[in-house]
């Protein structure tokens, strides 16, 4: 059986397309949503579990790690339950690890939280290996790229806003868990205080561990069509009869690093802001809000590709301007880093007054998210163009290529504890040459010579 499109001929077809589309888009939604809450556990769990800035940065590797780990394992998974069963496994896996919070929070055992973090990941990789394909081929082939855009922005909206749910829960008045207060108790005043932080994130992790599994229950009995992408086209399980590694296609490998960096400096630029902006003076209390701006900017990023490519601009000539704008707004957040422009922004919402912090510095780093919209899918369809029967396992090489947010942001923490949270961005400038490099000539590359 070949999987079918399903494709808005009529009335009943057009319903059908709406509501596969939109189950998609909520999936996208709730991956952008688990996915940047990292932004806030990264700060919240560094203090609650008395850690320096490398040790608090396995929040992102425990959760990144679990692509590379789980990437070829879930397709396989997917093989056998097939692709709706195998996302409602997903789900269950990331209600798991939402449960496994609650022993992490009352033990305070880091260990925990990171174990809890893999797990969802591990949902993540499952859901992500089935959903991708869908939006694909659930409409025409020549608006595939409007439905991943669309997709980008559902997963970003979700990013702006899970930071400020959960931030506004767990760090309200956690400035008063710094080093001198703390240092100032003695043990038994120190254990309670850090047990009633870590007791604020029982709640939160409970309601999504609850909405997760209706989730799963309703998507296993709902009307989305399975597909099955196991048979290739004559064309494509024909192609590159003379290859016989994955390894000869210099544009995938490259490709794979390009991806690896990518998603490095994406993470960087998301989950250490908030962290950046209490070294910068502000409280946490207004710094929950600076991976909002940056995923915001991420959005804003989406809408343009989705209007300039490929009409105004070709994928890898938007891929060079992306890597250009990162290495110039890394720069910039480097040497504004302690410039005496930092304010707030007042702004009167129907008679709710809201205050949203600005720093000059802070800003660049923001700015990011717009630099790095685009890369994902600039870089995707570079890499496994003409790859053949060898598009699978190349896929899955790029989705391996994910563990770039595990390492890459490690290093940053490492970089901060030995020089200075402003300093340790220079890491993005190299990270952005690569992908300069393979958006200019890299992704041309045929043979290895």
């Amino acid at each position: 059986m070949t999987h079918q499109a399903v494709l808005p001929g009529n009335s009943r077809d057009k319903r059908n397309y709406i509501l596969s589309i939109t189950i998609i888009g909520i999936f996208f939604f709730i991956f952008g949503f688990v996915t940047w809450l990292n932004s806030v556990l990264i700060p919240f769990l560094k203090i609650t579990c008395e850690k320096n800035n490398f040790e608090s940065y396995f929040v992102a590797f425990a959760f990144y790690i679990s692509y590379f780990v789980m990437a070829i394992p879930s397709s396989v998974v997917l093989h056998k339950t097939g692709f709706k069963n195998g996302m409602s496994l997903g789900l269950i896996l990331m209600a798991i690890g939402a449960l496994i919070f609650i022993p992490a929070a009352y033990s305070r055992m880091f260990g925990l939280f990171l174990t809890g973090l893999f797990v969802q990941g591990t949902g993540l990789a499952v859901l992500q290996t089935a959903s991708n394909p869908y939006v694909t081929i659930l409409g025409p082939l020549e608006s595939a790229a409007r439905r991943i855009s669309i997709m980008g922005i559902c997963n970003k909206i979700a990013g702006v806003i899970s930071p400020l749910i959960l931030g506004a829960i767990v760090l309200k008045g956690m400035d008063r868990f710094d080093k001198t207060m703390l240092g100032a108790m003695d043990e038994l005043q120190k254990a309670t205080a850090l047990n009633e932080l870590a007791g604020r994130i029982i709640l939160p992790y409970i309601i999504m561990a609850i909405v997760l599994v209706i989730l799963a229950f309703l998507l296993r009995y709902s009307k989305l069509p399975d597909i099955d992408t196991d048979k290739e086209d004559e064309v494509t399980s024909t192609a590159n009869n003379s290859k016989t590694s994955i390894f000869q296609f210099p544009q995938l490998v490259l490709g794979v690093l390009a991806i690896f960096v990518y998603v490095g400096v994406e993470v960087i630029a998301v989950d250490t802001i908030i962290n950046y902006g209490k070294s910068q003076g502000f409280t946490f209390e207004l710094s929950k809000y600076f991976a909002s701006y940056t995923l915001a900017a991420m959005v804003l990023g989406y809408i343009i590709g989705i209007v300039a490519i490929p009409k105004y601009l070709k994928q890898e000539t938007a891929l060079m301007i992306s890597a250009l704008l990162g290495i110039l707004f890394s720069i910039l957040a480097i040497i504004t880093a302690g410039m005496p422009y930092q304010t707030s922004i007042s702004v009167d919402f129907s008679g709710y007054p809201m205050v949203f912090p600005f720093d000059l510095s802070v800003f660049f780093i923001a700015l990011l998210g717009l630099a790095n919209a685009i890369m994902w899918p600039a870089i995707w369809p570079l890499a496994i163009d003409g790859l053949g029967r060898f598009t699978k396992i190349g896929s899955s090489l790029l989705i391996m290529g994910i563990a770039g947010g595990a390492l890459l942001p490690l290093l940053y923490g490492r970089l901060v504890d030995l020089f200075s949270p402003h300093q340790a961005y220079w890491i993005l400038v190299p990270c952005y040459i690569i992908i300069f490099y393979y958006a200019f000539s890299g992704h041309k590359i045929r043979t290895w010579k």
